[in-house]
């Protein structure tokens, strides 16, 4: 079972989700600081970080920031307000989904394996490496390049280009990326595909204001197609 990571200052949610967690298989490790969370990281080792996003001293944005200047560990946020204006922020930061608490813990574990899950190619029958312009995806090693250079992608970041990628100029709009990069099967929350295809063009464009590889069509979606 996967290791979680848990930064909660409130006791009672830690805890809680602690047992939770436990009782379903997970190896947990909690702290109640970011600084603490930070200090925990390399010593245990997690495969996935639940960040509590209103932390004290140093918040879960900065925290997250933290955390993918070196890595691409998975990371869920945990926020008491689903529209709070943090949240976007915290997406933008690198977070690959969130959480509003109260959450039930199979809430959280289904969460939790969705962002886990092995990273299925939805491009069947296609070349494992393709060359689209300086960028060169290889779906069997889940590796980017952009003119030869390796490029560092999170988990939810991997998932949408590769399911983009998969069906070139066929567009998708934002439901249907929630369902099958992220698992929302419900009507989920746009900003996690807006967040997430910014942070991607950050990554792979060399002008991100000007896209040449994930091209939006206002008012129907997203599109992968090299211009």
């Amino acid at each position: 079972m996967p290791r979680v990571l848990l930064i909660e200052d409130d006791p009672s949610v830690r805890e809680g989700v602690e047992l939770g967690l436990r009782r379903r298989g997970h190896e947990v490790r909690t702290a109640p600081t970011g600084e603490a969370g930070l200090a925990a990281l390399g010593e245990f080792r997690p495969d996935l970080l639940l960040l509590d996003l209103m932390l004290p001293g140093m918040n879960g944005v900065q925290v997250c920031r933290r955390v993918r200047e070196d890595s691409q560990l998975p990371i869920i946020m945990l926020t008491a307000r689903g529209d709070d204006f943090d949240v976007v922020v915290g997406l933008e930061a690198g977070a690959d989904d969130y959480i509003v608490k109260p959450a039930r813990t199979e809430v959280i574990e289904a969460r939790i394996r969705a962002v886990l899950r092995r990273i299925e190619d939805p491009g069947a029958g296609r070349s494992a490496v393709e060359v689209h312009g300086e960028l060169t995806i290889d779906r069997a090693g889940l590796t980017v390049a952009r003119a030869g250079e390796r490029i560092a992608l999170a988990p939810s970041e991997m998932k949408l280009l590769l399911h983009l990628s998969a069906a070139p100029e066929q567009v998708f709009s934002r439901q249907q990326l929630l369902e099958h990069v992220w698992e929302h099967s419900y009507h989920g929350d746009a900003r996690l595909v807006d967040a997430c295809v910014r942070r991607l063009r950050n990554k792979i464009e060399d002008v991100p204001g000007e896209p040449r590889y994930i091209q939006t069509l206002r008012g129907f979606g997203y599109r992968f197609g090299p211009l």
